[in-house]
């Protein structure tokens, strides 16, 4: 594939994105007009859209109950990318480190980043110094972003020449008031539309964080495939969710789809069951994103206080980031009458590429390929196995993953198909049914976990000699992280020493990573040659 000339000046992007024979096939032709080959995807989601529907509408939601129009926004974007480029000194290609909770401001600073020419790096505003670290040596990032209550980790990082610009507080040097005196019109960079705009950060099973490239015209790839044609908003609907804006399933459910379609999103953190539900009645959401651990949380919520909540706004339910158990589904639709769209989709393909919605939704499978997708399930010579077998998923369509920099490329992409690391049946009626994960990775409350990264934090504790991590189903969380953990001789195995070991890991890690459940062993489980039998962890042989 012949990329279009870079609008960026600073090229590690495209100078470190996998050699082009091992990207996977690219399925281009979508409905709609054609890409051109110069294309900003913040000027799409944010000019275009304000021309076509009107300054005045509402664009972004506060938690506070704050409500930005589309005009308001567009401000507020113009005045930080004029901001980035002058006097904070962001050139094209610059990566740029976004961190802070899910608010406006936030998905502000991502569109300024996008119409800077600049490529955003989101993380979690939970995740801790050395992960930060890490990303920032990986994606060479000079310049961050931050809400001033998440600054915290990001200096105790210690990223050389690290130039880091808060925002929310009182500073003179804040971004909020440095962008109070920019312009308030930006011409956006003309970047191409194979320009990297972002890099997504995931784990693998080996624990190391992958960055995965994707252009600008990807973006608007997933917003016109799964959006436009699975989901099919309107531009009255109000979009709410769960997923922070680090994760693909929130950048994409709260910022791109909403705004590709001329709707509005409230952008506030995930406080729990109750405030979700309470936010449903209180901004009217329409349109929700969340795991299936939400939805069963909020089925107790509102199994024990009936009519204490109104959600009778909502229209559109969407479930990703775990599998969505059938009794799920069914309990969800018997209370609310609402069907959940289940899909699968994947950081290395940005957002959802199987799902189904309203009449073709089959409860206990996940659906069928997103137009403009392809998805068979295949041996492990890439050999399409026959329905009602079991296989890895294999899929491709117009995103894809390119690892920066990274030699798991080989492993993800085969033969031009991405392999997902799922196992799954397809049916002989065509729809793809979920089996399991391929690998060692735990999805815990929709969220993906690498045993390895776990394992590592515990090695780095004094009284730890082996540690080994698996998950344990849960019948509220899918899955919740196991540390089995052999001491030093002279360590107590008390609660008092799960209790350190527990606080140290989320000292270290993210705390979604960290294990919930702590096992001693006086030795891991290993075959002859010394290789670690995770499945007799799994299988609780040895508790």
């Amino acid at each position: 594939m012949e990329l279009s000339p870079s609008g960026h000046t600073d090229t590690f992007a495209r100078d470190h994105l996998p050699p082009v024979g091992q990207w996977p096939e690219l399925l281009l032709d979508l409905p709609g007009p054609r890409v051109p080959d110069r294309l900003n995807c913040g000027t799409e989601l944010l000019d275009r859209t304000l021309e076509r529907y009107g300054a005045d509408r509402p664009a972004l939601r506060g938690g506070h109950g704050e409500v930005w129009t589309y005009g308001e926004l567009r401000g507020h974007v113009d005045r930080i990318a004029h901001t980035l480029t002058t006097t904070l000194g962001v050139a094209p290609g610059n990566r740029v480190l976004l961190r802070g909770p899910t608010t406006p401001w936030l998905a502000a600073c991502w569109l300024a980043v996008m119409k800077a020419g600049a490529v955003a790096v989101t993380v979690l505003a939970a995740q801790r110094s050395r992960e930060l670290a890490t990303i920032c040596e990986i994606a060479r990032i000079r310049h961050a972003l931050c809400d001033v209550r998440c600054a915290g980790e990001l200096a105790k990082a210690g990223v050389p020449a690290l130039r880091t610009t808060r925002y929310g507080g009182d500073d003179p040097d804040d971004l909020i008031h440095l962008a109070a005196h920019a312009p308030a019109e930006y011409e956006a960079v003309a970047t191409s539309a194979d320009d990297v705009a972002l890099i997504a950060f995931t784990s693998g099973t080996t624990g190391r964080p992958k960055g995965c490239m994707h252009f600008h015209r990807d973006v608007l790839a997933i917003a016109d495939t799964f959006s436009a044609q699975v989901l099919r908003p309107t531009p009255d609907d109000v979009f709410a969710g769960s997923p922070p804006l680090g994760f693909t399933f929130g950048l994409g459910g709260l910022v791109v789809f909403p705004l590709r379609a001329g709707a509005s999103a409230l952008l506030a953190d995930w406080g729990g069951p109750e405030r979700l539900l309470a936010d449903i009645g209180r901004h009217k959401i329409s349109v929700l994103f969340t795991a299936p651990t939400a939805y069963r949380a909020m089925l107790g919520r509102i199994d024990t206080a009936p009519g204490a909540y109104d959600i009778s706004s909502l229209r559109r339910c969407v479930s990703a980031g775990e599998n969505l158990p059938a009794a799920t589904w069914h309990d969800w639709h018997r209370t609310t009458g609402l069907r959940i769209i289940n899909g699968i989709g994947a950081t290395e393909l940005l957002h959802i590429f199987i799902a189904a919605a309203d009449d073709a939704i089959r409860p206990g499978t996940t659906g069928v390929p997103v137009p403009g997708f392809e998805a068979r399930v295949v041996d492990s010579a890439l050999r399409p196995v026959p329905d009602g077998e079991p296989g890895l998923l294999a899929v491709r369509g117009p995103t894809g993953c390119r690892y920066l920099a990274d030699d798991r490329q080989r492993e993800y992409v085969r033969d031009g198909w991405n392999l997902t690391g799922d196992t799954y049946v397809r049916e002989s009626d065509g729809y793809f049914r979920y089996v399991a994960r391929a690998d060692d990775m735990i999805i815990s409350a929709g969220y993906n976990i690498a045993g390895p990264e776990v394992e590592d934090a515990l090695l780095r504790h004094p009284d730890v000699v082996e540690a080994a991590v698996t998950g344990r189903p849960d019948a509220t969380r899918g899955m919740v992280v196991v540390a089995h953990v052999v001491l030093r001789p002279e360590v107590p195995r008390t609660e008092e020493t799960v209790t350190a070991l527990k606080e140290f890991t989320t000292a270290e890690l993210t705390p979604y990573k960290c294990p919930r459940v702590v096992v001693f062993l006086d030795a891991l489980p290993r075959t002859a040659t010394g290789k670690l039998q995770r499945y007799r962890l799994r299988e609780g042989a040895l508790q």
